[in-house]
């Protein structure tokens, strides 16, 4: 059986930088929960950042790739850089994957940390750019599929290719 990484808000902890979160009602996932599946993470508290926490952004909607790299950085609206918590964070995730063998991973859309479709630009002003955030960057290249809480069931798709690869 393929564990799944999922990110800690989806599964319902108030871990989000507002002390909010963002329960998912998904089926998928409630099947996944039911079955074991789900190794939750949060990579902004595995880096150190508390709750509640001030908004953050990649500035100039660089992409975690960059951030990564040490070419952009992970700001608050008052300018600090917060980036080294981003990247510890991703590395607590890349290790939670690895020591679990997992090859799959459903994660809060939009985040610094988590996003995979899109992150915030930087500005503040809710403007999206097409960018992974830090930690979906690390996983994908890394070899983790990473797919946001809107692909529940292409990531369960994804999940059965796999065991039926695995079982081949």
């Amino acid at each position: 059986m393929h564990f799944v990484l999922v990110s800690a808000c989806l599964l319902g902890s108030p871990v989000r930088y507002d002390g909010a979160h963002r329960r998912s009602g998904s089926k998928v996932l409630q099947r996944w929960l039911n079955e074991g599946r789900v190794v939750p993470v949060c990579p902004e508290l595995a880096g150190g950042l508390p709750v509640p926490r001030p908004p953050a952004e990649v500035l100039a909607g660089a992409g975690g790739a960059k951030v990564l790299a040490g070419l952009a950085k992970v700001v608050d609206p008052s300018a600090n850089d917060i980036s080294a918590a981003f990247v510890t964070g991703a590395h607590h995730a890349l290790q939670l994957a690895q020591s679990r063998r997992i090859r799959v991973a459903v994660l809060q859309e939009g985040s610094p940390s988590c996003g995979s479709g899109y992150i915030y630009d930087g500005t503040f002003t809710g403007t999206k750019v097409p960018e992974r955030g830090v930690t979906s960057a690390l996983l994908e290249r890394t070899g983790v599929r990473v797919f946001s809480e809107e692909q529940f069931v292409e990531a369960h798709e994804f999940l059965l290719e796999l065991e039926a690869r695995d079982a081949a």
